[in-house]
């Protein structure tokens, strides 16, 4: 499935500024497999002097930046699991803030935090991978909005590519 398949009531409208950084044409296995090579290179890239900056004493590290991408792929692909499942609870939303705080990502390293981002990522391509074109535009509710697994596919790609943008304007 491509890009363009997807219609306005499969997520949020916050969603679409994720969504829309990816190309139109652009099908949902091989963008994310790009995004990831991509991503993780560019992370291999940050001299490790910049992993623990913060730009602004609010914000976050990279570092805990990129644990906070960890998480959220995890949880978008739990959510996209349970839609694909005909899972009809509503799923809670979370407060990614509370999560970063409670990440100790600064303890990390950088290089193990590439390493989990690349498996939580290749778990996530296994996922879609392996959901029908029926599985991937099953409908459920997560934080108080309609879903499916392929916005949900196309939201992580974009998510990782607006933090990239945000590392690359503010970090380095």
């Amino acid at each position: 499935m491509i890009k363009s398949d997807l219609t306005k009531g499969e997520i949020g409208d916050f969603y679409w500024g994720y969504i829309n950084r990816i190309p139109g044409d652009a099908e949902l296995i091989q963008t994310l497999r790009n995004n990831t090579k991509e991503f993780s290179d560019f992370l291999e890239s940050i001299p490790e002097d910049k992993w623990a900056h913060r730009y602004a004493p609010e914000k976050w590290s990279i570092l805990e930046m990129v644990q906070h991408i960890i998480d959220t792929e995890r949880i978008f692909q739990y959510r996209a699991l349970c839609f694909a499942r005909n899972e009809n609870a509503a799923l809670p939303g979370f407060d990614h803030d509370v999560y970063v705080l409670n990440s100790d990502a600064e303890i990390r390293k950088p290089s193990d935090l590439i390493e989990e981002f690349n498996s939580v990522r290749d778990s996530g391509i296994f996922l879609f991978k392996n959901l029908t074109e029926q599985k991937l535009k099953l409908n459920g509710n997560m934080n108080d909005m309609n879903a499916t697994p392929r916005a949900i596919g196309f939201i992580m790609a974009g998510h990782a590519l607006h933090h990239k943008e945000i590392i690359s304007n503010k970090y380095l």
